[in-house]
């Protein structure tokens, strides 16, 4: 027996085929380049069909789909901020079109990382836990009770959007306070503007395109704008801890994404920081872990969503 995960970013697109126990048998990634909309969904399918018919003689159990937004499970519809025409996107009518006689579950991301994590990586044997995305953009998969939680229209845990920081600033409405300082891309924005602020500023962040790998790299050389930037995420996302474990007392929390990473060194100070802010109690009972999995949390859990459906996993 066995099922395909897939998971799709803003850039590229990975699939592969598991065994119930975990095993990976064969994993492809591919680029999405410059494709939109149904251009997207085509390479899908013929990335699927390709991989299937390669490997597994055209035969699948079910398959598993990770998306990067959110996925409205009535309808098997996505919005995907990151892919141009997909705001609304029948993508499991689609793959359906192709695989009529094989289940197909979609999940938004960072759902799927957590699952994961739970199949296979730090989350084991747990049934209330948090995944902490924090890449490009910033999410949170939610386990609640064993099940994940989504919310009224499938949007729970879109945290980009916390409120941590204030008065209000119009800047937040398109990706969220919290987002907007820690989140991969935030890390580089901030960056640009204390550069930019900075008078006689010539250090290593004084570049165009600036990236947050590059502000993690300066950090290193003790860079003061770097060290800034990056003590300031570590009060954002200890903040944010202190929330999630006030709002829903987790026994972990798992941080991910690409940020984590090179971010891994600081969860210490981060668990210092949620202790000033979260519930007393709950604060001293979870563990802050670095994922497992890494770049592939949300390509198990995709798989992990489809064994479930077919009463494996």
């Amino acid at each position: 027996m066995a099922v395909v995960g897939i998971d799709l970013g803003a850039t590229k697109l990975s699939l592969a085929i598991f065994t119930e126990d975990g095993k990976v048998v064969e994993k492809k990634t591919v680029l999405l380049g410059n494709k939109t909309g149904e251009a997207v969904g085509g390479l899908i399918i013929s990335t699927l069909k390709e991989i299937i018919t390669q490997e597994l003689k055209g035969s699948i159990d079910a398959i598993g789909v990770a998306v990067p937004g959110i996925s409205r499970i009535r309808t098997g519809t996505v919005w995907a901020p990151n892919i141009p025409g997909w705001h609304d996107y029948p993508l499991r009518n689609e793959i359906r079109k192709s695989f009529p006689s094989t289940a197909v579950l979609i999940e938004s991301d960072r759902a799927c990382c957590i699952l994961g994590e739970q199949w296979q990586g730090n989350a084991k044997g747990c049934r209330d836990v948090i995944f902490l995305a924090v890449g490009t953009g910033i999410g949170a998969g939610i386990l609640i009770g064993g099940d994940i939680l989504h919310g009224a229209q499938d949007i729970a845990g879109a945290i980009g959007w916390m409120a941590l920081n204030k008065p209000f600033d119009k800047k937040y409405i398109s990706c969220g306070c919290f987002e907007y300082h820690a989140s991969g891309s935030g890390i580089a924005r901030i960056a640009v503007e204390l550069v930019n602020q900075a008078d006689g500023y010539n250090g290593k962040l004084r570049k165009s395109n600036l990236t947050a790998q590059n502000v993690f790299e300066a950090y290193e050389s003790k860079d003061e704008i770097a060290i800034a930037v990056i003590n300031d995420c570590i009060q954002y996302w200890g903040m944010a801890v202190a929330n999630l474990v006030s709002l829903f007392n987790p026994e972990k929390i798992i941080f991910g994404g690409g940020v984590f990473g090179p971010a891994t060194k600081f969860i210490p100070f981060i668990q210092e920081e949620a202790q000033k802010w979260a519930q007393p109690i709950s604060i001293t009972q979870i563990t802050i872990e670095p994922s497992a999995l890494k770049e592939d949390s949300a390509l198990y859990g995709a798989a992990y969503m489809a064994l479930q459906k077919i009463g494996v996993g």
